[in-house]
């Protein structure tokens, strides 16, 4: 406790303000520059004339619900077909299909224009836009993997960097997805199984691109504004280390449940402790969870920590419950194969 917490709650927030005031004008300034860049003769390095990131903040206008945003995105510029996107949400299909058709009326009706907003608005727009790009990355790291939507989100990760240097989350995002692109060829076998971390072959990991999430990573911290996906990449780059320290995995995770609390989050906490400290300790908080009920992650979490304990019967009821609900048969043959284990 500060002996005057008064005084010292008045200076933090001075500096705070001097702060923002500084990134906003560094903001400014850059933003001016790629004015200007965008006056040079197009070339296709051109960072502003990029129409799919236009296409991006138009359907990430706030006009629009933020379901429908990323939905419409995903749909729009990533390609995917509704059924995938339902998937994507956990939501039932026709709920999703509906929610794309009023979403692409209310962009006709309201005139919502197709351009990159004026930098005093970028901020609150990133957002939104930082989770369509992270869906996109899904999407495509699948399984099945689509290197194509990878490279797009990537990309896209890459476009929105230049174009806000000095938000730390854009950079948070952009080394997320390289560290985790780095293990894609390693996630599934040469016959489109589905293999674990820790059954990969690191000999296939990208270790360049490790190195240049890890320093986008650094760029992003040094920007001293923590946000969740800065969290995520810090894990991921643990994932990407010779051992993983599951109990520093398991700290992060906590401190990413008190930034962007979800029961998906609660179960990575869940599974990470139990891993880091015992499956008890981890089985105890999977139960804990509420409203995962019909989400197979959840049951192959208990299904593996209950198989620890030696809980064979109960163990096959979770494994069985998780083939039930997986959404991929790629997913399917895997915990099928757990199951028989």
């Amino acid at each position: 406790m500060p002996a005057s917490p008064g005084a010292w709650i008045v200076v933090t927030a001075r500096n705070r303000a001097i702060d923002r005031i500084r990134r906003e004008r560094t903001l400014a300034r850059k933003t001016e520059l790629l004015v200007r860049a965008e006056q040079l003769p197009e070339t296709e390095e051109g960072p502003i004339r990029d129409e799919r990131l236009e296409l991006i903040f138009a359907c990430c206008h706030p006009a629009l619900s933020p379901e429908a945003q990323v939905a419409l995105t995903l749909s729009l510029l990533g390609g995917l077909t509704t059924p995938e996107i339902a998937r994507a949400f956990l939501v039932p299909e026709p709920t999703m299909a509906q929610r794309i058709v009023r979403a692409k009326r209310k962009i006709r009706d309201a005139g919502i224009p197709l351009r990159v907003p004026p930098e005093h608005l970028l901020p609150e727009r990133v957002r939104t836009v930082l989770a369509t790009v992270y869906l996109v990355f899904n999407a495509g790291y699948g399984p099945p993997v689509r290197r194509e939507l990878c490279a797009e989100a990537i990309r896209l990760a890459l476009v929105l960097a230049t174009l806000m240097p000095d938000e730390a989350e854009v950079h948070g995002l952009h080394a997320l997805i390289l560290l985790h692109d780095a293990r894609r060829d390693a996630r599934v076998g040469a016959d489109g199984s589905l293999v674990l971390l820790e059954d990969q072959d690191r000999g296939l990991w990208d270790e360049a691109e490790i190195a240049e999430g890890r320093r986008v990573l650094e760029r992003a911290l040094a920007l001293r504004s923590p946000g969740p996906y800065q969290l995520q990449a810090a894990i991921a780059s643990l994932h990407a280390e010779p051992a993983v320290d599951w109990a520093q995995v398991a700290l992060l995770y906590a401190r990413l449940a008190e930034l962007a609390p979800s029961p998906v989050v609660q179960l990575n906490l869940a599974a990470a402790i139990g891993l880091a400290h015992g499956p008890s300790e981890g089985l105890a908080l999977a139960d804990s969870i509420a409203g995962l009920d019909d989400y197979y992650l959840l049951h192959a979490t208990r299904g593996r920590f209950l198989a620890d304990l030696d809980r064979g019967v109960e163990a096959r009821a979770a494994y069985a419950r998780a083939v039930e609900l997986a959404p991929t048969e790629i997913e399917r043959a895997f915990l099928r194969e757990r199951l028989q284990r």
